[in-house]
């Protein structure tokens, strides 16, 4: 019956080693033979850090839980598995997979053997809500969405790390309406100035990719105008080359997608359609080689890296549990890809226009519009404004 209960430099794993017993791994004792007389003796081993990521989705969307597991993956590898080793639950993202998400988390609680449960994204906050009532020992990772510690008694077991997509999707903004009025490039008609954003699901953190999106473009463009659709779902990759396909025909020559593991639906539109598109959460230039002409870069949540660094501050006993942390440009929680492809697929007069436009809002000279604090009259006003006439 179930119980109701800019990121650092890399610590090389001999040091962790040594300090391991106040990093959240406790010794145990265990038994060895002692030399030559057949008796044994107890001596203290220490067990490896190990995490849970529980994915309400699948590996392979390369985007958010592929980064996810890329930045688990690297700390494995540096600290080596006798120090730090993890394991992915891979529990589907469709309406059908629902079901199972809380019950799954719940059973990992009863295992006892994590030093921390990861999950993230606004579907897993009230499974998370649950589990950390019923097992105030456990402890947990929750990326992507502002969990409501107020609202559920203020619980000192989870870390919670959010992300200022508004920020880098202002650069993504900016960059797309420079590009569309840029006759040197290949798949611009300078005399039209309109965008496109295609969102996964209409809620705050897709909303406030936009509402950043639209703040970048206008500072640029004051003309700009925006056309903007909502998938429906983070999985439906056919539907989301639907949308961006009539948005690229209807003028659109730049869009960015936000959609999750649908996104190559709108890469795959931009390559269709002639057009440009900015991918997201990984560098999708690189993911789609056969695309990457229209992709320029890549709008980075870089939640791999948070991951990585949130691990390594428990395994030093220095994670804020019980708080959440936003992690903006200056913290290196988001960031645009700036690669060699980059540099040729961007004139350099956009790149330091849009490096300017990045140290501004480091420097607190931007202050970037969020949708956190907007009423939903303002952000469809605000999509008013904007929209393609």
């Amino acid at each position: 019956m179930r119980k109701t209960k800019k990121w650092i430099g890399v610590t090389m794993a001999g040091i962790l080693l040594l300090g391991l017993a106040a990093c959240g791994s406790a010794p145990e004792q265990k038994e060895v033979p002692e030399a030559g007389n057949g008796e044994t003796k107890e001596v203290e081993s220490t067990k490896p850090y190990k995490a849970a990521i529980l994915m309400n989705g699948n590996l392979g969307d390369k985007s958010f839980l592929d980064s996810a597991n890329a930045g688990l993956t690297q700390l494995k590898e540096e600290l080596g598995e006798d120090v730090f080793d993890f394991k992915v639950e891979q529990m589907g993202g469709t309406a059908a997979d629902e079901e199972k998400w809380e019950p799954t988390l719940l059973d990992y609680c009863d295992t006892g053997e994590y030093d921390v449960i990861i999950m993230g994204s606004w579907q897993m906050a009230e499974p998370l809500s649950n589990a950390c009532k019923q097992y105030p020992d456990q402890k947990f990772i929750f990326y992507d969405e502002a969990f409501d510690f107020e609202g559920n008694g203020n619980p000192q077991n989870i870390y919670n790390v959010i992300y200022k997509q508004n920020e880098v999707s202002y650069l993504v903004g900016a960059a797309a309406a420079l590009m569309t009025t840029e006759s040197s490039l290949e798949y611009i008609n300078p005399d039209d100035h309109v965008i496109s954003f295609v969102g996964g699901m209409d809620n705050i953190i897709i909303n406030d990719f936009l509402v950043g999106y639209i703040q970048g473009a206008r500072d640029v463009d004051p003309e700009i105008e925006v056309a903007i659709a909502y998938v429906g779902s983070y999985v439906d990759s056919p539907k989301c080359k639907d949308l961006a396909l009539a948005q690229y025909q209807n003028g659109a020559d730049v869009g960015f997608t936000c959609a999750g593991s649908g996104s190559p639906g709108m890469i795959e539109a931009a390559n269709e359609a002639g057009k440009y598109v900015f991918g997201v959460d990984s560098d999708q230039a690189s993911l789609f080689p056969e695309y990457a002409g229209n992709i320029p870069s890549s709008a980075l949540k870089n939640v791999g890296n948070s991951l990585y660094r949130a691990i390594k501050l428990d395994m030093e006993g220095n994670l804020g549990y019980g708080t959440t942390e936003a992690l903006g440009f200056e913290e290196g929680g988001v960031g645009i890809v700036k690669d060699a492809h980059y540099e040729e697929m961007l004139p350099e007069a956009i790149r330091e226009k849009l490096q300017e436009l990045e140290d501004a809002i480091i420097s607190g000279e931007i202050s970037v519009m969020t949708s956190e604090n907007m009423t939903t009259e303002e952000l469809e006003e605000l999509k008013e404004q904007v929209k393609v006439k």
